[in-house]
């Protein structure tokens, strides 16, 4: 297998464009969850792709499965515990933001911890990711979520990791310590900006990317929306610009772009080529709705790049 990403499955439920959750009129449902988007837009991408959990044996754990047999996504890793019910999350939009409203207390994905992983199962993939959402969620979860990491450095694996950092769910100095702890096990992180300068604690995207850079992993992908990407690996910098679109939800776009980022660095891309794919399939991951349905596959994101040139700049240091 290339890659296995463990972490938490969210259900989502769409609320109509100008409707809060009270007057909505209905809800389109969808699927989330950030290291099960990775999961989908890697699979997308051409990567043979598994994915850790534990789920729900409800209606929504169900869908789930369907989901990612659907996708091609090996669940060997995934566990249904009776009883336990699927985290769900409802997002309300109007023009300007995108507002989202969580139910995953107690959910069987942060009651995970270290037993839970199957170390056999990370151990025979070519490719581990995982976030800081799953860390965030409980202290078991992060405890399941290092332990994954150590079992796969040790085994020789590449290592990839997403800080993801949401202040909603933990305090800031405890985030910046589990990050930064984290990112010395890693080979790939893949932040983006805004986290960065929170846990970097500087607004200067070159100082956010060497905060990154000096904790040792091979290659840093710093994301920065319509900025594009900064893209570290074996001491060069380099630019690699947006590609441009009109958003229409930016929902699951910095998941895509890890996704997307991984299955074409395992295929054997340069991080500079692997970063300009997956800026065009971020980029049209946001041209629809929800965080799955926009994910492009392969053949979409190649007629993009065969478009105008968003090819990688360098980066004085």
């Amino acid at each position: 297998m290339d890659l296995i990403a463990l972490g938490e499955p969210l259900l989502e439920m769409n609320a109509p464009e100008g409707h809060d959750l009270a007057t909505a009129p209905h809800f389109a449902v969808g699927f989330g969850g950030d290291t099960s988007n990775a999961a989908i837009a890697a699979a997308r991408a051409g990567a043979a792709t598994g994915y850790v959990t534990h789920i729900g044996d409800d209606q929504f754990g169900t869908a789930f499965c369907d989901l990612w047999e659907r996708e091609g996504i090996d669940i060997s890793g995934v566990v249904r515990k009776p009883g336990g019910r699927t985290g769900v999350y409802f997002i309300s939009r109007d023009p300007a933001h995108s507002a989202f409203t969580y139910y995953r207390a107690g959910s069987p994905a942060s009651l995970m911890g270290p037993g839970d992983v199957p170390v056999d199962l990370v151990r025979s993939t070519r490719a581990l990711h995982v976030s800081g959402i799953t860390q965030a969620i409980s202290t078991s979860s992060c405890d399941a979520a290092f332990h994954a990491m150590r079992v796969a450095k040790e085994a020789g694996r590449l290592v990839s990791y997403d800080p993801n950092h949401r202040p909603a769910l933990w305090a800031t100095d405890r985030a910046r310590a589990i990050v930064a702890a984290s990112v010395e096990i890693c080979d790939v992180v893949l932040p983006n900006l805004e986290e960065g300068r929170l846990l970097a604690g500087t607004e200067d995207p070159s100082e956010v990317l060497d905060w990154f850079v000096r904790r040792g992993p091979d290659i840093v992908a710093l994301t920065m929306g319509a900025d594009g990407v900064l893209v570290h690996h074996q001491g060069d910098t380099e630019h690699v610009p947006a590609y441009r679109v009109e958003p229409v939800d930016s929902t699951g776009a910095g998941d895509t772009f890890d996704g997307a980022f991984l299955a074409r660095l395992l295929d054997g891309a340069a991080p500079m080529a692997a970063a300009r794919y997956a800026v065009v399939a971020a980029a049209l991951a946001t041209q629809g709705h929800g965080a799955v349905d926009p994910i492009p596959d392969r053949a979409a994101v190649l007629a993009c790049l065969s478009g105008p040139d968003i090819s990688p700049t360098p980066v004085e240091s």
